[in-house]
């Protein structure tokens, strides 16, 4: 859901130059800026990492829900995974600017009690660590889809479904609350101009995302 609002907003945005997306399944979408490779296994790069240089921004929006799922596995699929992605990216553009997505409620801390939480807070630490021009922290909370977008989880699809009778209500809450085409401004911005704080609640990408 996040990554197809990334997509869109790129391409209407006459500062971005060119787009390449790197995904499992074909987009199914067509426009002059837009390269596409389709790319089953995210864990070997080897096959495409020659395609993956000469460019200044990612956004990196690939996640799974914790839910019934172990902290190993999930550890592999959110931890390994980004980390592995990243590394490369920022050993071939040095100058790039990291946009990662996570949630609200991550722990920075790696000490609470919630697992999915200190995963995503070891993921952030390590992803500021690496030798990015600047890398951002993106931790939405309850996301409002626009322009069409849908969440490929389930339980998050069941609970957009329940909630659409209360948007107009929740989005009066920006501390929990935001769009997906708010969240995809802000990121693009925080990108192309920065933001003071690597680490963006709520509240920031509202502000932002103006």
């Amino acid at each position: 859901m996040v990554g197809k609002a990334v997509l869109l907003e790129c391409l209407d945005n006459a500062e971005v130059e060119a787009v390449l997306a790197i995904n499992r399944r074909p987009l199914g979408l067509a426009h002059p800026k837009l390269t596409e490779i389709v790319h089953g296994d995210f864990s070997n790069l080897g096959p495409i990492e020659d395609r993956l240089a000469g460019y200044n921004t990612c956004f990196f929006c690939l996640g799974v829900s914790a839910a019934g799922m172990s902290g190993e596995k999930y550890s592999r699929l959110t931890y390994d995974l980004t980390l592995g992605f990243a590394t490369i990216l920022a050993h071939l553009n040095p100058d790039m600017a990291f946009c990662y997505v996570t949630g609200a409620g991550t722990d920075a801390t790696e000490k609470g009690r919630i697992m999915w939480a200190r995963v995503k807070g070891r993921t952030e630490n390590a992803l500021l660590r690496l030798p990015f021009k600047a890398a951002y922290m993106f931790r939405p909370g309850f996301i409002r889809p626009m322009r069409g977008v849908k969440s490929s989880t389930p339980m998050y699809a069941a609970l957009i479904a329940l909630a659409r009778p209360f948007f107009p209500l929740l989005m009066k809450f920006p501390k929990f609350a935001t769009s997906s085409d708010r969240l995809a401004r802000a990121m693009i911005s925080a990108a192309g101009k920065g933001y003071a704080n690597p680490r963006l609640e709520s509240e920031d990408i509202n502000r932002l995302g103006l």
